[in-house]
């Protein structure tokens, strides 16, 4: 047996919602490299033509708060191929809380970011795991976060003007959980979900934060994007083959202590 054969995506339908963002391109290059036949799903193009160009990636428009949407584009896509073997939930619709302190939060504006990130990973993966059904079988990989396993340390945003949105640390373990769920629900048709758990992703942040948040980290340091890829790789094809329901960290060492 060639075990390096087990890391192969080769002729794999993948779907990547939220595959223009900071994670979801690097996801993208990463599937395609292994060999999937890659779709990005997301409501914007823009930065689009530098991770395509060149390649066989495709573009789907797919709003994940939309059950419209979604149903639209699995249908240009199984109209197109015939089937989805992978589906990477990387989407994060971002609302007006992103700098509200838990007191600033509105009622409102915590009920629709749980219904647009947790209701639209449950959206897609209910409509995407009905056709997995079909063929038998399916891999669903769905991006959670550190914060929704350990509280936040809003130490490390002192003299910022950033913070960690409420709503963030409860759909992110809200959707642990329902990932949790379906790896149980669907396992008969040997469809496997799991989680990716990334830490803190460096993305230009304010120095003192980015200072702060390295020193709590065993390597000291923040990740980056492509430091995600190869647990997706992982997930997504044959070396995880009897892994699912997992939450799988990708933090250097912030959860441990």
């Amino acid at each position: 047996m060639l075990y390096k054969n087990l890391f192969s995506c080769q002729d794999k339908v993948a779907i990547i919602t939220g595959g223009t963002g900071l994670i979801g391109r690097e996801i993208v290059k990463g599937l395609y490299e292994f060999g999937a036949l890659v779709y990005i799903a997301d409501i914007n193009k823009k930065g689009i033509k530098e991770v395509i160009k060149n390649t066989t990636i495709k573009y789907v428009y797919l709003d994940i708060s939309s059950e419209n949407s979604i149903k639209e584009a699995i249908t240009n896509i199984m109209l197109d191929r015939g089937r989805i073997d992978i589906l990477v939930n990387c989407a994060y619709p971002r609302a007006n809380d992103i700098n509200l302190k838990f007191e600033q939060v509105t009622f409102n504006l915590w009920k629709r970011n749980v219904q647009n990130h947790l209701g639209g990973y449950f959206l897609v993966c209910q409509k995407v795991a009905e056709h997995m059904k079909q063929q038998r079988g399916g891999i669903i990989i769905n991006l959670a976060s550190i914060y929704g396993v350990v509280a936040p340390d809003f130490s490390i945003y002192d003299g910022t003007d950033m913070t960690m949105p409420v709503a963030y640390s409860a759909i992110k373990a809200g959707i642990i959980a329902f990932t949790k769920y379906i790896a149980t629900y669907y396992a008969k048709y040997n469809i496997r979900a799991n989680t990716i758990s990334p830490g803190g992703i460096f993305n230009n942040q304010p120095p003192s934060f980015v200072e702060k948040y390295s020193n709590k980290t065993p390597i000291k340091r923040m990740g980056y994007p492509k430091e995600v890829v190869g647990a997706v790789i992982y997930l997504a094809s044959d070396a995880s083959s009897y892994v699912t329901g997992q939450n799988l960290m990708v933090d250097g060492g912030w959860t441990t202590w």
